[in-house]
């Protein structure tokens, strides 16, 4: 029993590192294929509550820009950020280069218009 107390974290690493080195490649496809899918859905339902909030947040500072309670600067920032948060699902795809980064998982709009990734302006198929 002492050996076994002594050794407990030794005896957890060789088990693990057995059953990496035995675990089918395909079950891990698997794990990370429904994770990455789950991740898709929470940042399209994430990206719509930011930009409805953000939304509202655009009009009030607008108008408390425009009557001088706030600095324009402020109202900048939101709408650069709220550019940022629209684009961020092209650029994932652009730098992973998945699907021809056309934004396809993320159901962007940037990038996946008539066009792009080498569509033919009217061709609306």
């Amino acid at each position: 029993m002492k050996f076994f107390k002594n050794n407990i974290l030794s005896i957890m690493a060789m088990t693990l590192l057995f059953t990496l080195v035995m675990i089918d490649g395909s079950y891990a496809a698997s794990v990370f294929e429904s994770a990455r899918e789950k991740l898709v859905e929470l940042f399209r339902n994430a990206k719509m509550i930011i930009f409805v909030i953000g939304g509202f947040g655009l009009v009030a500072l607008a108008f408390q820009a425009i009557f001088g309670k706030v600095k324009w600067p402020w109202f900048a920032a939101l709408a650069f950020g709220l550019a940022v948060v629209a684009a961020a699902g092209a650029i994932v795809n652009y730098a992973a280069n998945t699907e021809g980064a056309s934004g396809s998982k993320f159901n962007d709009t940037l990038g996946s218009g008539p066009g792009a990734a080498g569509g033919v302006i009217g061709d609306y198929d």
